[in-house]
């Protein structure tokens, strides 16, 4: 793959266009490259991963990562959470409400009757400050202010990317707060194993294992009934491999809802916290695998149902189903849940994630 632009980097993307000032604050792109060679680029908006270079089978390099080729196109973008972190709260809370300490919040309502991915401007939507400590690691680091989006307390947020030299994207989240809140980080990486391109080939013929026995029906609106179901007899069992497409169109209720896989796993754990597996996905063209390993006891599975063919970096087009979400995080709609794992944080704690995405290929 030959390549002219700055640095020549292996994913052809300039830095310059991603040069701007936002509300006095500078953006820029980030390369961070392991000593084989294989690269992932970030974007200080957002945490945006604009791309991830590595290889197939054939040692043929590809973009696996659906991103935006330009600032320009990650402010106005059709997809404002394409392949970004999300924050303060990842998924839906149910019509923005919850109650903490007694006392009654709302939030921004910005999906339907419910509160998504942190609000209208949520950290998606929001300029970073970054530190590169080296080639293969990134800090972006933001206070988030008492009362942004209706969130009570100064959440004080570290994001740190590292990309090893076994080709893991590891994204680890710390957080601090000076009163007590609620908190659920996590980053919507759209990925496409096969490579983004014009169009971007569908996800539907890729294997998946997801580890887990449990997963959270919802209602119309995407929000938990409160149910914790058994994934076993039901087109969510991915314990065994299995391709997207078998189940993805299913004569199911929950599958009609989300117009595919949009739904919350339980995730098997031996105790609250490990690093464990989470999922594995294999593309059988290019033979490329994805590993999720997480600390979190969530797994949100999204299959891109409502993409449109929007464009992306590199002229790549991002047509319907066309890139699968591992979404690791605590539970929709939990501070309204109390038997869901926690979500409040205190004056004094830690919050602390960390979530592993490891690229291989089939041996």
């Amino acid at each position: 793959m030959t390549n002219t632009t700055e640095n020549a980097n292996l994913c052809g993307l300039n830095r310059k266009d991603f040069q701007t000032t936002i509300n006095g604050k500078k953006t820029d792109l980030y390369i961070l490259k392991n000593r084989k060679g294989y690269e992932v680029a970030v974007s200080n908006y957002g945490g945006a991963i604009v791309a991830i270079m590595v290889p197939d089978k054939n040692g043929n390099i590809g973009n696996v990562i659906q991103g935006h080729g330009s600032i320009e196109q990650l402010t106005s973008g059709k997809e404002p959470y394409l392949s970004t972190l999300i924050g303060r709260w990842g998924n839906r809370i149910c019509k923005g409400q919850f109650t903490l300490n007694g006392k009654d919040y709302q939030l921004a309502i910005n999906d339907g009757p419910n509160h998504l991915h942190g609000g209208k401007v949520g950290f998606n939507a929001k300029v970073w400050d970054a530190r590169q400590m080296g080639p293969r690691s990134l800090a972006l680091h933001r206070k988030s202010s008492y009362g942004e989006e209706g969130f009570t307390g100064e959440l004080d947020v570290t994001v740190e990317y590292t990309f090893t030299d076994d080709n893991e994207l590891i994204i680890e989240y710390l957080a601090t707060t000076n009163k007590k809140t609620i908190v659920n980080l996590t980053h919507h990486a759209f990925f496409s194993l096969a490579g983004t391109a014009d169009p971007t080939p569908t996800i539907e013929n890729q294997i998946c294992e997801i580890n887990a026995d449990f997963y959270l029906p919802t209602d119309k609106t995407a929000i938990p009934t409160g149910e914790i179901l058994k994934v076993e007899g039901t087109p969510f069992d991915f314990r065994k491999p299995k391709s997207f497409g078998q189940d993805i169109n299913a004569d199911n209720e929950q599958i009609k809802f989300g117009q595919g896989f949009d739904h919350n796993y339980v995730l098997n754990k031996r105790e609250e916290g490990e690093l464990s597996f989470a999922a594995r996905i294999t593309e059988p063209n290019s033979g490329r695998t994805m590993e999720c390993y997480t600390t979190e006891p969530g797994l949100q599975l999204y299959t891109a149902n409502f993409a449109n063919g929007y464009k992306g970096a590199n002229g790549a087009t991002f047509p319907r189903r066309s890139a699968v979400c591992l979404e690791a995080q605590h539970f929709p709609d939990s501070p309204n849940r109390p038997y869901f794992p926690s979500v409040v944080l205190n004056p004094g704690e830690q919050y602390k994630q960390k979530t592993v995405y490891r690229f291989g290929v089939v041996k």
